[in-house]
């Protein structure tokens, strides 16, 4: 019977097959040990020397490491195992010899491991953060399903920029100019003027000349936007959603998350509702911690959202954060006008922003002002005036980078390990 290593518990004391890889293997004199992997996970395989023809003995002590075997054994308990079965070999089949597999079980670069990130991938450490990530996104659509929302897929090349044009890609569309979409949002607007609650998943890009283990050049989004939400209302679902990731992952994934060492206490207290600080109060903690270089109209950079993240035990947001330092699009607050009702959370341990949201301008003449405030060009953004032109409702959003998102879920130092291949500032291969 063929199985895979993940469904493997359902067959315990049964013989069974897997297609599998030799990750590593080591041998004490009439025992052999394989460490196999199949995709879906990693398990131990035993070859007794004595319960096995010779011929299956000396190719266990052979096989080279990343070799495709067929492995036919008996499935048994292992409580020293943290996946908590092995296989008892019985058969080996090779399927394609691997010869000089140049990721070995000794330390390598980064530089080394990201020129072979197509090979790094297979390893036990990748894979974990591989399948954390797919949790995300797994839960992410069940979270978002299950509250109405309808998915909805902006373009990803646009003519116009949400943020302006400064990071973006710039291309030819045909007689046009285009750019690479740094967001969906002004689109997913539109949506949620149709549908209501909308939520997209899709790539975008910055062309920003970052070397920080926060940026990539190309991520992925998560962008919901809703009709008829209040800034309030808004922030609720950003709490209920990440709370939601989080406690998905540690039911889903705690196998995953030992393998990486991460501390799952720091997880289990990820709950809503999360603590909120006015910018105007983070100004004032950063000047009490010694951050004499901050003032009142600044934006912050990474040691300032850490230092305010680290006095607490869950992510945090940071609001109303001065109009001039934010995009066109962000509704001021009713009661001071040097404002807007927006948000970013940060999430703890040093790891940053991980949302970015806001109530939109949902009043024709205040938006049209905006945009000739940023000197962007009317005819340009008219579709996303007409919003505003023909049934406008307070309606707000948020943006949510996946990759920032699974570094801190994951513990992962760098962003580079949590999108198969990154794309960096100085890399495109492979």
């Amino acid at each position: 019977m063929k199985v895979t290593i993940r469904e493997i518990n359902k067959y315990v004391d049964q013989e069974v097959t897997i297609g599998c890889w030799l990750a590593n293997k080591r041998s004490s004199g009439k025992i052999a040990f394989l460490q196999l992997r199949d995709g879906t996970g990693f398990i131990q395989g035993v070859v007794v020397k004595n319960e096995v023809p010779d011929d299956v003995f000396q190719l266990a002590k052979t096989v080279t490491q990343e070799s495709s075997l067929y492995i036919t054994g008996m499935v048994r308990i292992d409580e020293r195992s943290p996946f908590g079965y092995e296989l008892l070999v019985k058969d080996i089949e090779l399927i394609s010899e691997s010869h000089d597999y140049p990721i070995t079980p000794k330390a390598h670069g980064t530089e080394f491991l990201m020129d072979h990130r197509h090979l790094w991938l297979r390893s036990k450490r990748q894979h974990a953060i591989m399948v954390v990530r797919n949790e995300i996104i797994r839960a992410t659509y069940e979270f978002f399903n299950d509250r109405g929302f309808i998915k909805v897929d902006p373009p990803i090349l646009t003519g116009s920029a949400p943020e302006g044009t400064t990071e973006l890609f710039h291309t030819k569309y045909f007689d046009e100019d285009a750019y690479l979409s740094q967001s969906g949002q002004l689109y997913m607007e539109a949506a949620a003027m149709a549908l209501g609650k909308v939520f997209s998943f899709g790539p975008t890009f910055r062309a920003e000349k970052s070397k920080t283990r926060r940026h990539l050049i190309e991520f992925w989004m998560i962008e919901p936007e809703m009709a008829f939400y209040t800034f309030e209302d808004n922030l609720k679902l950003q709490e209920e959603y990440v709370s939601y990731l989080v406690q998905s992952v540690l039911k889903n994934c705690k196998l995953e998350l030992n393998t990486l060492g991460r501390d799952l206490s720091k997880l289990e207290n990820i709950q809503a509702p999360f603590p909120r600080i006015h910018y105007d109060d983070a100004i004032k903690f950063l000047h009490e911690k010694g951050f004499d270089d901050i003032k009142w109209g600044d934006d912050f950079g990474a040691p300032h959202e850490t230092a305010i993240a680290n006095s607490f035990d869950r992510p945090v947001f940071i609001t109303h954060f001065p109009k001039a330092i934010k995009p066109f699009y962000m509704e001021p607050d009713p009661d001071r006008e040097d404002v807007v009702l927006c948000a970013d959370l940060i999430a703890p341990e040093g790891y940053g922003e991980i949302i970015g949201g806001s109530e939109r301008i949902h009043d024709y003449e205040l938006l049209k002002h905006r945009l000739d405030e940023y000197h962007l060009p009317l005819d340009t953004y008219q579709w996303y005036l007409d919003l505003r032109k023909y049934g406008s409702v307070p309606h707000s959003g948020f943006g949510l980078g996946l990759e920032r998102t699974v570094a801190w879920i994951t513990g992962t130092e760098h962003v580079r390990e949590t999108i198969p291949f990154p794309r960096l500032l100085n890399r495109l291969y492979p």
